[in-house]
């Protein structure tokens, strides 16, 4: 059974840069149509999708996002990342690892606050 774990800080100050690791056990993220994605929900928003990094290492953001985001993946881990630049209050949000159609993480709840 695939389970996911987001871990990093809950709290990051405007204008830093917010990092998080999603550490994947039960399976491998190099294995065939594994679809690797951070997602996000700000309070009384919908889901947002970040960006995703496929079992082949090819990443895809977000239009809306892409400027501000970096995913890479650490395959001797079995870990994929999320860094998102120049944040702002508005990026607080509980941030979710996922495989897509597949199993999800509980979810960490970040702030963005001076």
């Amino acid at each position: 059974q695939v389970q996911l774990q987001e871990s990093g800080p809950g709290l990051v100050k405007p204008s830093q840069t917010l990092s998080l690791t999603c550490t994947v056990s039960g399976g491998s993220i190099t294995t065939n149509d594994y679809y690797c994605a951070w997602i996000r929900q700000p309070p009384g928003k919908g889901l947002d999708w970040m960006g995703t990094v496929t079992y082949a290492g090819k990443i895809y953001y977000s239009p809306s996002l892409e400027s501000r985001t970096s995913i890479s993946r650490d395959t001797s881990k079995n870990q994929f990342t999320l860094q998102l630049n120049s944040v702002t209050p508005e990026d607080s949000a509980v941030y979710y690892c996922a495989l897509l159609g597949g199993a999800w993480g509980k979810g960490t709840q970040v702030t963005v606050s001076s």
